[in-house]
């Protein structure tokens, strides 16, 4: 999107503007803020991993060598090509990358972490993002053009979308069927249980019944020979 010459994404605009203010490469400003939105996480209870640290370090290092590799382009349908292949390949590492489950990275820990304390879509709480950093990116001079436009609007929806393609399976391992299989065990040990208790209740009730009888029998017996004795 850099060699492009269309216009950054958002974040590349703040990059740049305080690139410009502070004398820093575009990359090391990067990982300087990759690193400042890291504190945000703390009352949004992410929580960092591989792929957090990963971030904050290789999409700097990797952009000025990649601008120290890549020449400037001419050709404007050249650039065209370059600018759409930045912005989708964008959208699609960023489902790549959370779907492995290493941690995201800074900005969308900072994205999936809004989605889950507001409720709201990835695609609007990432489109918020984009444009209130846009905004800032702009006042501190950064470049803008219809690149910047077409990343900040197209980058929600594409994430949105990657996140679904690069979805891992969840986990069907035996955990699932043995814990139907000991609920199961369980629940026909418990209807034995209910069965055998039951068993066992009507023959303590039959015994007492009977030893009841025997009794009043008894009783029966002994008042008889009280009366003949009389």
């Amino acid at each position: 999107m850099v060699r492009a010459e269309l216009g950054l994404d958002p974040w590349d605009v703040f990059h740049q503007g305080v690139s410009e203010h502070t004398g820093l490469s575009i990359g090391t400003v990067s990982i300087v803020v990759g690193a400042l939105v890291l504190l945000l996480w703390w009352p949004l209870r992410e929580r960092p991993g591989l792929g957090t640290v990963s971030n904050v370090f290789l999409v700097g290092l990797s952009m000025d060598a990649t601008l120290w590799l890549l020449p400037h382009a001419d050709a404007l349908a050249f650039r065209i090509g370059l600018l759409v292949a930045g912005v989708v390949l964008n959208g699609a590492a960023t489902g790549l990358y959370i779907s492995a489950r290493f941690g995201p990275g800074p900005r969308d820990g900072l994205m999936t972490g809004l989605h889950k304390v507001t409720g709201r879509s990835i695609r609007l709480v990432r489109t918020g993002i984009e444009v209130a950093v846009l905004i800032s990116g702009i006042l501190l001079g950064g470049a803008f053009g219809v690149g910047t436009v077409l990343y900040a609007l197209a980058i929600g929806p594409l994430a949105q979308f990657f996140l679904r393609v690069f979805a891992l399976p969840e986990q069907r391992g035996t955990g699932g069927t043995g814990g139907t299989g000991v609920e199961g065990a369980a629940g026909s040990g418990a209807e034995s249980a209910t069965v055998s208790g039951a068993e066992s209740t009507d023959s303590t009730e039959t015994t007492k019944g009977n030893q009841g009888a025997s009794r009043v029998v008894a009783r029966g017996g002994r008042q008889r020979r009280a009366i003949l004795r009389r």
